[in-house]
């Protein structure tokens, strides 16, 4: 399997010799709700770690939560409520959205407000050694320090100095203290009437960049095999959690692969939440369903940006339909069997190429097809299907016969045996407008020597 490196900026062939893949993707800042932009992110990680999974590796995925920032304490004083009970809220909904999107839970969700001895013993050894500072109750990473700082981004530090440094969408950093407009806040010294926690350096609360290295060093250990996020993260913030691991470890590298996936546009915008230009997901699952999301995500390739789109949902939620009713409907031939190992080599081709998902959905597709006419010819189907769900379940789609359109199976063969029962009468215009009106719903019918078999079209 091939994986673009951020780091390297190429395809590398991913290989791991021994013990579980340790894989990190950074979570969601809980202090409004998760859009689709965040559904793109996790529906992709999701899909990256269960065919690793299907390659017989095991995955030990972390996956945090950003608890506490700026934005977080701004909105929990706008509703007048405290800071945990908005993100508690918050992470509550998000859990249950990743659910109905079939997302697997990774094995730990560390919170930062829990996680604060760890970043506190983490700054102490870097200003131990050398590579961070105080400035009157701030910290700041010395980056001058790090030699190779700016390795994944391929920025500068005279493009950051000229720039100027701070987080967008993200917290400012505070820069009076600073040795160097490019260095950044490991600790931040307490605000009146903000969440604070005592420290070395006085009361105060973590910057955002140190959550992340220490809740990965303390749950996969120093070197990392898959770093995953958003493509708006390169920089600064796993730019910084490289900086800020490898100097405190002493190890190289923090991350073995750096996986981003593009941004969510909803019109010419990048679809956020500091923007306020969002589709909660919560709205598209209501209408359209989670496969349909699923399908409308890994209908592109990953690192390539996805302009959002009702059409693109809707055509979605009928794609996922077909593969319901390719996968489930019965086939009653005693034919041949459909061999489906050319649809399963062109899927594991197409998730080897960097996880080529548009690929692999071509596959199931076209086996889907395959499915539908062997049915109309009498060829067995069932080993095929058996095919089609296994390779669907790769992607994350549960194809549930629960869903709608398959709870009408009983209806569409009430109205097939009616229409035979009008054709054995005679009554042919009857017979007609049931065989137009189950058309004008995507159904097609063929009569057949052993009766009348129906289908999806397409």
């Amino acid at each position: 399997m091939k994986l673009y490196n951020t780091l390297t900026g190429k395809k590398e062939e991913f290989a791991q010799a021994d013990g579980p893949v340790k894989m990190y993707v950074c979570g969601v800042t809980p202090y409004d709700r998760s859009h689709l932009g965040h559904a793109m992110s996790y529906i992709i990680f999701d899909v990256l770690r269960r065919y690793l999974e299907y390659c017989g590796y095991q995955v030990r995925h972390v996956q945090n939560y950003t608890d506490i920032d700026d934005r977080i304490i701004d909105r929990a004083n706008q509703q007048d409520i405290s800071p945990r009970e908005l993100t508690e809220r918050l992470i509550a909904e998000y859990a249950a959205e990743m659910e109905a999107l079939n997302v697997l839970p990774a094995h730990v969700y560390p919170r930062a407000t829990e996680e604060i001895p760890n970043m506190i013993e983490m700054i102490s050894t870097l200003i131990e050694k050398g590579y961070a500072y105080v400035a009157e109750g701030d910290v700041y990473f010395r980056v001058s320090a790090k030699k190779d700082y700016g390795k994944l981004s391929g920025r500068t530090l005279d493009s950051i100095r000229a720039g100027g440094r701070c987080d967008i969408g993200r917290e400012v950093e505070p820069g009076e203290n600073k040795e160097d407009p490019a260095d950044f806040a490991l600790w931040k010294a307490a605000k009146p009437g903000e969440p604070s926690w005592p420290s070395p350096w006085g009361p105060g609360r973590p910057g955002w960049h140190i959550e992340c290295s220490a809740m990965s060093v303390k749950y996969l250990g120093e070197t990392l095999d898959i770093h995953g996020g958003g493509v708006d993260l390169v920089f600064p913030h796993h730019e910084n959690e490289i900086a800020q691991s490898e100097a405190y470890t002493g190890c190289q590298p923090f991350a073995r692969f750096w996986l981003h996936n593009g941004w969510l546009y909803l019109g010419e915008e990048k679809m956020s939440k500091s923007l306020g230009n969002i589709i909660p997901i919560a709205e598209a699952l209501e209408k359209y369903g989670g496969d349909a999301c699923r399908l409308f995500v890994l209908n592109s390739h990953y690192r390539s940006p996805l302009s959002y789109s009702e059409e693109g949902l809707e055509a979605g939620k009928r794609a996922a339909e077909r593969l319901r009713l390719a996968a489930h409907l019965p086939g009653e031939g005693k034919g041949s069997p459909l061999d489906a190992e050319e649809f399963r080599s062109r899927f594991i081709e197409g998730m080897e190429d960097d996880l080529n998902t548009a690929q692999a959905l071509a596959a199931l597709f076209d086996l889907a097809r395959e499915i539908n006419r062997g049915r109309d010819q009498g060829q067995s189907v069932e080993e095929a299907q058996a095919a089609l769900r296994e390779l669907a379940g790769v992607l994350g789609l549960t194809l549930a016969e629960g869903e709608v359109g398959l709870a009408a199976r009983p209806f569409i063969d009430l109205l097939v045996e009616l229409r035979d029962e009008l054709r054995e009468a005679k009554l042919y215009q009857l017979s007609d407008r049931v065989r137009g009106r189950l058309g004008e719903l995507g159904i097609a019918l063929e009569d057949t020597a052993e009766g009348t078999r129906w289908r999806r079209r397409g």
